[in-house]
């Protein structure tokens, strides 16, 4: 099979140059459009310089419509207002050709193994065993519980069977009474460099089960966002998630 042609959206970001660094390293993909947000100063500049690599050829641009003519996919790490126009754009190009999408609130492979892991062993153990949710991140990180956080959050309500949003406790102070039994537990720790650490813990009777990942560079979210457009090139048109890309589907 030829490499897989890939646009990367937001490519003067710091994810989209860890894409784009990515990419370079990656057996079977290649850059072949970079996605810029229409008005930025950084269009027309070449996506390997700016990502710290030799120059490509590729310059930034903000004509998605243009890109995807030569392209097999598109890696977008972009904020909400910038994907719901790539995907208008992309639903568009689908009436006439395939549809195949990858969605994650986490790219990471270790955390959605994590996430899997948790949903297992929420349902293996009653409410005897509480869980609580731990996560820190740089001091610079503006919300909190991190999407990741929730992420693990629901994977703990489906193992439970219950709905997140109505056994979610956040921002414990003061006197706030016994835990309620079913609660899920959110704390969220900010300071220095921290690029993201998150742990579940199954505290029980006397004993503690404690699930952690800990990320120590963004590029792990660009490998696995790589690693799920190449599985996916061999797939039906759907909407796919990392469990599928990881095979964890009836885990």
């Amino acid at each position: 099979m030829s490499e897989m042609r890939l646009i990367v959206a937001g490519a003067g970001g710091r994810m989209g140059r860890a894409l784009t660094r990515v990419i370079s390293d990656t057996e079977g993909a290649v850059l072949t459009g970079a996605l810029e947000a229409p008005g930025s100063q950084l269009l027309g500049k070449d996506a390997g310089m700016l990502a710290g690599l030799p120059a490509n050829g590729v310059k930034l641009s903000a004509d998605l419509w243009s890109l995807s003519a030569n392209a097999d996919g598109i890696l977008d790490f972009t904020v909400p207002g910038a994907t719901i126009a790539n995907v208008a754009i992309a639903a568009i190009k689908s009436v006439t050709s395939r549809a195949i999408v990858v969605k994650s609130g986490n790219m990471s492979l270790g955390v959605n193994l994590l996430a899997a892991l948790v949903k297992r062993v929420a349902q293996s153990l009653d409410e005897s065993f509480d869980i609580e949710i731990l996560e820190m991140h740089h001091r610079a990180k503006i919300d909190a519980p991190s999407g990741t956080a929730l992420m693990l959050g629901e994977a703990a309500a489906a193992g439970r069977k219950i709905a997140l949003d109505e056994y979610s406790a956040r921002g414990r102070d003061g006197e706030t009474g016994a835990r309620r039994s079913g609660d899920i537990g959110f704390a969220s720790l900010r300071g220095g460099t921290v690029t993201g650490d998150h742990s579940v813990i199954f505290a029980g009777p006397m004993e503690r089960i404690e699930l952690t990942h800990r990320a120590e560079d963004r590029t792990m979210f660009a490998q696995g966002a790589i690693k799920a457009a190449l599985w996916a090139r061999s797939q039906k048109p759907g909407l796919y998630s990392m469990t599928d890309v990881l095979g964890l589907t009836d885990f």
